[in-house]
């Protein structure tokens, strides 16, 4: 272990011993003189602990804070066993039976310990208990215990260990870290020999497939991305278990104690190994912030904690992005360096022991592939250089080298990405200029073989940040906020993914529209080239939309395209959220709105390729953001549009679709025996944008609820469906439609604890409201517990019956924010607009979401007199963004400037935020 500076500042084992010897010697109870023993214990942890703080908040070093942790734990363990053996159970002459060494296993093994991270220890016996053991080893436990660590413990002999190592992989690794702590060392030395000689002897391929199948099932569980924008420091992907593993490999292949070692062999290269200590403690000293911050064993870099913790390391805001995002863009860097590193690695341990790349699952073996390909060579089915120099006598191969391997559909040889991230600078203004390079990128870019692949690989080797500098500016960066799951690069490359997935013919079932029109575009080119460059211009100070087609301007003829592709790419870029505004935040059923649209989008190309890259950019966002609502609403704003533009001889018109939807329905609903009159009855019930909106299943729903409401002439049905998919649950109201309804539902679901993020207004013909609410709990999950349900069900109901009084139980529920959300803050926003509809006043609120802002906002409404007409609610993360189509008492727009004034003034003090206004109080 790294030598420790100033070790008695830390923990004086010689005061410490000389007290012991004081109270050892005082004629007292056991019992007393155990509590002042642990008394004196406790005091040397806590003044340990505070110093090695102290020492952290001055340098910010967690590499050697981790060190200096471990230290002061192994002088305690240390000095409570020699307190045990020598005054608490002295032996005199022990016999070789009641030998005892004590044996760091796990992280506290290798040397390093986190502020509150757990201890473990192994107690190795000669081969069995007896009663001297029980007795040390349980005093050394309890008094651990008592001075408040987390110790994990096992007692075994040596031939325990190697048995149970042999069947336990866990067991494997944790003795594969052991490191001799105090005691008989000769047993230690023991089992470290027959460790070595009959468990890491002839195994380590296996030690290597099984770590690195522990791997990848550990990156599945925690979303198998290293650019989540709430990463795991220590378990997710390119976190500190994925240079432990690297450094357990190392060990067990090549007997290295030093990650070092492996550059003095001649195994890496001396900047990898530079590489692998930056990222390491890097990532120590933000698990040390972590825990110290959080004041436990935390390791997730939460969007609460995340502010802070960029104060802590230093990173200050800039005109340009703000220090958490500075912050978390290091981070996101250094967990691509670690997989860098682990690429490299696992090559290199792969060719060590000669073994079928399939078997080790490290890459694909591809035999019947040409040992020559495009000027690389082809070896154990993965391209690799021709030379040493090969980037260096031609950069332009570093493109050629991803394009190769995109069209044959192989992979790269790590070694052949070590000599890209040695060679990077080499591509400079004249390999971006090259006509060559430049073509074989936008050939990636639009290949039938998914891009996504290829640009990862690039982006990942740091090729396509140097390429394209534009793009390099928004590499790891995120956007800090509860909607967007992944950095601006991961979510640019998903997609493109989704758009390879959407010609394909993959997303028929989630995405029809945009499945069909993708192969029907005459701009193909320009639509790849947008989705590639739509987020490009993030960060900067500006709209990124409007810079972004300026970015498109630029690039596009160093790319090759044509004028008439670049313009098309920059329109594309420029209104990339032109198509999602309309859709969720507008009434499609009001005629103005599809005029407004199709005034912007012009032509039927450029509506095709809006959709397209509107699907792709939505899905993109985050498993979750996708559903069929929102599929609908675009889809039925693309055949609207498409109509209109046409002249009403689009292949599918309005009244068609209307029919065609009643078709499948009818059809349906026929095989599960309703009659003839049943369906015309419940058909006569749905106005026509009501046909359009929802597909077949959800009719289909909405038609047996309806029924079995009018069969029984229930006053109120409420009928909830959990979507784990989304982590939602769909709540369907059908009942009598009045005015305030809406607002009475929406508190009647915060009186619950329900948070509500999506909202759909259905009046059927009959004067009954069929509304859906789409709710989670607090924690942002689906609010799926069947006495939670049954609680809403029923609060529903007194609510609409007047007998509960939805102001008293909402009062005591203000405050509550979502889990999370606190940390952000929205400037509240309400802004009334006559513009968008003839008939309609358009009212758009934006805030912060929280437990009861959708009722604060239409409670506010129905005590102006407005009626609610349609309402579109929204929520991206911690905003919510709410659109209501209004009118007055009268049935008139709103349009006296003194009202309008009310109108928005009462939002403002709707969209207050009670904790917000608390803390400001305090």
């Amino acid at each position: 272990m790294t030598k420790i500076i100033d070790q008695r500042a830390i923990i004086d084992r010689r005061a410490i011993i000389a007290r012991l010897g004081e109270l050892a010697a005082e004629d007292q109870p056991k019992n007393k003189r155990r509590q002042k023993i642990l008394a004196l214990f406790k005091d040397v942890l806590t003044q340990g602990r505070a110093e090695v703080r102290r020492r952290f908040e001055a340098c910010g070093e967690g590499a050697r804070t981790v060190r200096e942790n471990c230290f002061l734990i192994d002088q305690i363990v240390r000095l409570v066993h020699d307190f045990a053996a020598e005054h608490e159970f002295p032996q005199g002459v022990r016999t070789s039976g009641e030998a005892l060494s004590l044996v760091a296993v796990g992280g506290y093994g290798r040397g390093e310990l986190s502020p509150h991270s757990d201890i473990d220890l192994l107690f190795l016996l000669p081969y069995k208990r007896v009663p001297y053991h029980e007795q040390v080893v349980e005093y050394i436990l309890y008094m651990l215990w008592d001075m408040g660590l987390k110790v994990g413990h096992s007692t075994r002999s040596a031939e325990d260990c190697i048995r149970n190592a042999k069947g336990d992989l866990t067991i494997r690794t944790a003795l594969l870290e052991m490191r001799w702590l105090w005691g008989d060392q000769g047993l230690f030395n023991e089992l470290w020999s027959r460790y070595v000689n009959e468990i890491m002897a002839n195994t380590a391929v296996e030690f290597v497939e099984s770590k690195l199948a522990e791997r990848d099932s550990r990156h599945s569980q925690m979303g198998d991305s290293r650019y989540v924008l709430e990463p795991n420091v220590k378990e997710g992907k390119g976190g500190l278990r994925d240079l432990h593993t690297l450094y357990w490999i190392a060990k067990y292949m090549y007997r290295v104690s030093d990650i070092g070692q492996l550059a003095d062999a001649g195994i890496i290269s001396r900047p990898a190994v530079r590489r692998f200590i930056k990222a390491q403690a890097f990532l120590w000293t933000v698990r040390c912030h972590l825990h110290y911050l959080t004041d436990r064993p935390e390791d997730r870099l939460t969007f609460d904690v995340q502010p802070e913790m960029a104060v802590r390391m230093r990173y200050a805001d800039r005109p340009c992005a703000r220090g958490v995002e500075r912050f978390m863009k290091h981070y996101f860097l250094i967990a691509k360096e670690v997989g860098d590193l682990t690429r490299l690695f696992c090559a290199l341990a792969e060719e060590q022991h000669k073994r079928k790349p399939r078997r080790l699952q490290l890459s694909r073996l591809f035999a019947a592939k040409p040992t020559n390909v495009a000027g690389f060579v082809l070896d154990g089915g993965r391209l690799d250089v021709t030379a040493d120099d090969q980037f260096e006598t031609d950069p332009v191969a570093m493109i050629r080298l991803f394009h190769t391997a995109l069209e044959h559909e192989v992979d790269i040889h790590p070694r052949a990405l070590d000599r890209v991230h040695r060679s990077l600078k080499r591509i400079d203004g004249t390999v971006r200029s090259n006509p060559e390079a430049n073509r074989l990128f936008v050939d990636m870019l639009t290949s039938r073989k998914n891009p996504e692949v290829a640009l990862r690989h690039m982006n990942e080797a740091g090729v396509l940040g140097r390429f394209i500098p534009d793009f390099g500016r928004v590499v790891a960066q995120m956007q800090y906020d509860m909607y967007h799951v992944f950095t601006v690069d991961e979510h640019t490359v998903q997609a493109l993914g989704v758009l390879h997935s959407l010609e394909a013919g993959e997303l028929k079932a989630e995405a029809p529209a945009s499945s069909e029109v993708i192969n029907q575009l005459v701009s193909r080119r320009a639509l790849y080239v947008a989705v590639f460059m739509h987020d490009i211009a993030k960060g900067r100070s500006g709209d990124h939309s409007t810079l972004g087609a300026e970015v498109v301007m630029k690039l596009g003829p160093r790319l090759g395209l044509t004028e008439e592709e670049t313009e098309t790419s920059a329109w594309l870029v420029r209104e990339h959220l032109s198509m999602t505004r309309i859709a969720f935040k507008r009434d499609i059923d009001d005629p103005k709105t599809i005029q407004d649209f199709v005034a912007l989008v012009q032509s039927p190309e450029r509506l095709k390729l809006l959709l397209c890259l509107t699907v792709a950019d939505i899905r993109a966002v985050g498993p979750t953001v996708w559903n069929a609502w929102k599929a609908g609403l675009l889809r039925e704003l693309y055949q609207r549009a498409l109509d209109v533009m046409t002249g009403g001889l689009a292949s599918v018109a309005h009244s068609t679709r209307v029919k065609a939807s009643q078709a499948r329905l009818r059809a349906e609903l026929e095989r599960l025996g309703w009659s003839a009159e049943e369906i015309e009855a419940h058909q006569g019930r749905g106005y026509p944008s009501y046909w359009t909106t929802f597909d077949t299943p959800i009719h289909l729903r909405h038609a047996r609820l309806v029924r079995e409401a009018e069969a029984v002439r229930a006053p109120l049905t409420v009928e909830p469906r959990v979507d784990s998919l989304r982590a939602v649950t769909e709540i369907t109201v059908y009942t009598g439609d009045h005015p305030g309804l809406f607002s009475q539902i929406a508190g009647a679901m915060a009186v619950s604890g329900a948070n509500i993020v999506d909202a759909k207004i259905i009046t059927l013909a009959n004067g009954m409201a069929l509304d859906t609410f789409c709710i989670q709990d607090s924690d942002g999950g689906a609010f799926d517990s069947p006495a939670k349900l049954a609680k809403l069900s029923a609060c529903i109901e007194q609510v609409l019956s007047g007998r509960l009084r939805l102001d008293r139980e909402l009062a005591a529920r203000k405050g509550k924010l979502p889990s999370r959300a606190h940390v952000f803050k929205v400037p509240p926003r309400a802004l009334l607009d006559n513009k968008p509809s003839r008939s309609h006043t358009v009212i758009e609120v934006n805030g912060r979401d929280r437990p009861g802002l959708l009722y604060d906002i239409t409670n506010a409404m129905t005590s102006l007199g407005l009626q609610i007409s349609s309402a579109h609610i929204s929520t991206y993360g911690e905003r919510v963004v709410d659109v209501f189509y209004v009118k007055d008492v009268f049935g008139h727009k709103i349009e006296h400037g003194r009202k309008l004034d009310q109108i928005k003034a009462s939002l403002l003090k709707a969209l207050e935020d009670p904790a917000l206004a608390a803390e400001a109080a305090q």
